[in-house]
C-alpha cells in the first residue's frame, strides 16, 4: 500500500463505501463504519449534483445521528470543483450528524486524481460546524485554506500533500488546539506549491504551541535534511512518543544531525522509511536507538535518480 492509497479505516472503524443499491447485502450499523461517499464523474448518469444526491441518499439510508466517521471521496472532477462543494453539504447536515467525530476530505487515489490535482478549500468550516470533531484529515494541498481556528476537541490532524502552502501551515500553527495529540504534515516540494521553509515551523518546534502533542510527522519533504537538523535541537521532541520523518529526501547529513542533537531514546518509534541513507548510516541509527527500545523504520532505502531534485533525491509523493 502506498502512502496515498485509499483509506482502509478512520477512527479505528473500517472504511465502507456507501452504495444506494444493496440488494443481497446488509449494511453495517451506522456507528460501525467509516462511511465513504464517492461518485464516478465518468459514469453515464453523472451530473454536477451527483455527490449531493449520493450524500442525501446516505442520510436517508443510514441513521445520521449514529455516524461517527465520514470519508469524502471523489466528488466530481476534482480539478474543476473544489472541496467546498462536499464540505458545504456536510456542514449543512451538522444538525443531523450529531455524533460525527472524524472526517477525511479527499480520499482519492492516483487513478482518480494525482494528489496535487485535488482542489481543496477552507477545511476549517468542518471544525467550526462540528465542535466535537476529534480527527480531521485532508488529502491535497492545492487551494488549501486553513485560517487560524479555535477548537477544543481536535486530537488528530493530518494534511497529506505534494506541496503544502506556507500560508496554510501558518494557519495551522496559529490555531488554538489544546487537545491536539497527533499532527502529521506532508510538506512536499516547491514545484507543486510547497513553499514552506524551516523557519515557518518555529512555532511548532518550540513545544509550546500544542502542549499535548505526542506524535509529530513532518513527512514527504524535499527539505528533510534541514528539518532533521532543526528537530535535533527542537524542544518539542521531549514531549513526543513517536516521530515520523519519512517519505522525504533524508540523507546521511540529516540523519547525523538528528543523532548528534538531543537524545531520542525516550521515543517509542522513529519512522524514516523512504530515505537516502547509506548502509553504514542505517547501521549507526539503528545501533544508537534500538538498544534503548526505540522501534526504527529504515525500510525503503532509495537510490538517487539523475533527473530528480538536488543530488537526485525525491519525495515519495509529489504530483
Amino acid at each position: 500500500m502506498s502512502d496515498a492509497d485509499r483509506l482502509h479505516e478512520l477512527l479505528g472503524l473500517p472504511a465502507v463505501d456507501f452504495q444506494r443499491e444493496t440488494e443481497g447485502t446488509t449494511r453495517p450499523p451506522a456507528a460501525a463504519a467509516a462511511w465513504r461517499i464517492s461518485v464516478d464523474p465518468y459514469h453515464p448518469d453523472y451530473d454536477d449534483s451527483s455527490w449531493e444526491a449520493e450524500f442525501n441518499a446516505f442520510l436517508e439510508a443510514v441513521d445520521p445521528s449514529q455516524v461517527e466517521a465520514l470519508i469524502i471521496g471523489q466528488w466530481g472532477e476534482s480539478y474543476e470543483e473544489t472541496s467546498a462543494y462536499p464540505i458545504g453539504l456536510v456542514v449543512a447536515a451538522a444538525d443531523r450528524l450529531t455524533s460525527l467525530r472524524a472526517v477525511f476530505v479527499g480520499d482519492l487515489v492516483a487513478e482518480e486524481a494525482e494528489i496535487s490535482w485535488i482542489e481543496q478549500s477552507d477545511v476549517t468550516a468542518l471544525l467550526n460546524a462540528f465542535p466535537g470533531l476529534t480527527h480531521l484529515g485532508v488529502r491535497g494541498g492545492t487551494a488549501l485554506i486553513f485560517p487560524p481556528v479555535k477548537h477544543g476537541s481536535l486530537q488528530g490532524l493530518v494534511v497529506e500533500s505534494g506541496g503544502l502552502p506556507a500560508e496554510a501551515l501558518r494557519g495551522i500553527l496559529g490555531s488554538e488546539l489544546p487537545a491536539l495529540e497527533r499532527l502529521e504534515l506532508w510538506l512536499g516540494v516547491s514545484s507543486y506549491g510547497g513553499d514552506v521553509v524551516v523557519p515557518d515551523l518555529a512555532p511548532l518546534l518550540t513545544g509550546t504551541r500544542f502542549p499535548r502533542l505526542r506524535h509529530l510527522g513532518l513527512r514527504n519533504s524535499e527539505l528533510q535534511n534541514e528539518i532533521a537538523a532543526a528537530i535535533g535541537s527542537a524542544p518539542v521532541v521531549a514531549q513526543l512518543r513517536t516521530l515520523d520523518l519519512s517519505n522525504g529526501t533524508l540523507g546521511d547529513e540529516g540523519a547525523a544531525a538528528l543523532l548528534e542533537g538531543q537524545p531520542l531514546t525516550h521515543l517509542a518509534s522513529l519512522d524514516l522509511h523512504h530515505h537516502f541513507l547509506t548502509v553504514p548510516m542505517e547501521r549507526r541509527v539503528a545501533e544508537a536507538l534500538e538498544p534503548h527500545g526505540v522501534s526504527v523504520d529504515l525500510s525503503g532505502r532509495c537510490e538517487p535518480w539523475d533527473d530528480r531534485g538536488p543530488e537526485g533525491r525525491y519525495t515519495a509523493v509529489a504530483e
